[in-house]
């Protein structure tokens, strides 16, 4: 039994570089397959997204709204809920600091603070719709906050298209936000101050989850709801808030997107950073310092695509076949944990608390 559980514990540990370089391994594969050399194609990505200058600033800034959407996503599943709307969530923030930017005529000071706090409330309504309807109407929150991107994509894609299409734009676009609602770029031009404030809240995040009531609270709800109703704790109210700031995170990557980058509102403000973030908030396996690490590991893969293509004639394609295959590695390491862990415990026990977040956050966790 206990060699069983050590083994367990070991694949748990080490079950995200495993996941990572069997990706890879597979990736190499498939490079072969398009008649490049994996070697040569690696070594333009990585050398582009992580030892280049500029590379590396632009790995840096495709990290921050991966880091806000996953930091959401990972505090929702602590609750034992799903948010798959991470992607409309985005599109909102991005949309309420665009109006603040657009509309609004305040120093710097005050509008910068404020264009990220209105891209939070924003992003955080649309979070708070699917919180709503699951902990009083008991309606899975998967499907409403799938469904809910649909709406927010197509919402955002008749404003800019509309009434705030910018006069003469030959795509769909708005106005260039005031200057006084741009972030500062950091020192020597390597990125803006979003991926400061990702890391800064990453820390907040991990305080509150580690060391506050609040934290062992929502912890408490994702492992098994019936006890901590039977202990006191509101599970309504929890997941309401935990969807709430679920949002409100992934509101903060639009408005970093569009206060730190584009300047501007567009038709498509994400490229898949909110379905990209699943995939982070799992290989993390519930840890926020994971969450950071994911995060810059898909940005410099995302980074360095088109140099890789560029240099090696590999598609960008293959860099998202890596990041579905670690997902899928990360599955199957949690299928093996979850076996080792019974066998280890005689069938009547689970393995540690990442692993059957789904089972705990739904129906609770066997003892």
């Amino acid at each position: 039994m206990n060699n069983r559980l050590s083994r367990c514990s070991v694949l748990k540990s080490f079950s995200p570089i495993i996941a990572i370089g069997l990706a890879l391994i597979v990736g190499a594969i498939l490079i072969l397959i398009a008649g490049a050399n994996p070697i040569t194609a690696y070594t333009a990505l990585f050398q582009e997204s992580l030892f280049d200058y500029y590379g590396f600033g632009n790995t840096l800034t495709r990290m921050t709204p991966l880091l806000f959407t996953s930091l959401g996503v990972l505090i929702a599943l602590k609750a034992g809920q799903f948010n798959i709307g991470g992607e409309g969530q985005i599109y909102l923030g991005a949309l309420g600091s665009t109006l603040v930017g657009l509309y609004i005529q305040v120093p710097a000071f005050i509008h910068i603070p404020l264009g990220l706090f209105v891209g939070f409330v924003f992003g955080a309504i649309w979070g708070l719709i699917p919180g709503y309807l699951k902990a009083i109407k008991g309606v899975n929150e998967v499907i409403t906050t799938l469904l809910l991107n649909y709406i927010a994509v197509n919402l955002i894609s008749y404003l800019v298209q509309n009434p705030l299409k910018a006069e003469n734009a030959p795509s769909p676009y708005s106005e260039l936000i005031a200057k006084s609602a741009q972030l500062p770029i950091l020192p020597g031009g390597l990125a803006n101050a979003g991926i400061v404030l990702g890391l800064l809240v990453a820390l907040i995040l991990w305080i509150l989850l580690q060391r506050t009531p609040l934290g062992y609270q929502i912890t408490a709800v994702g492992f098994n709801p019936i006890a901590s109703n039977y202990a006191g704790i509101s599970v309504k109210l929890t997941i309401m808030l935990v969807m709430i700031l679920a949002g409100g995170l992934a509101g903060l990557a639009g408005s970093c997107e569009v206060m730190g980058l584009r300047y501007r509102l567009f038709e498509e403000v994400s490229p898949g950073y909110g379905f990209d973030a699943i995939a982070i908030a799992f290989l993390s396996r519930g840890k926020v310092l994971g969450v950071v690490l994911a995060s810059f590991f898909f940005a410099a893969l995302r980074s360095g695509a088109n140099i890789m293509q560029r240099s090696a004639g590999v598609p960008v394609t293959v860099v998202f076949a890596i990041q579905g295959l670690t997902v899928l590695f990360i599955a199957i390491g949690l299928a093996l944990e979850n076996r080792e862990g019974e066998r280890g415990r005689g069938g009547d026990g689970e393995i540690g608390r990442w692993g059957d977040k789904g089972r705990g956050g739904r129906g609770g966790r066997k003892e």
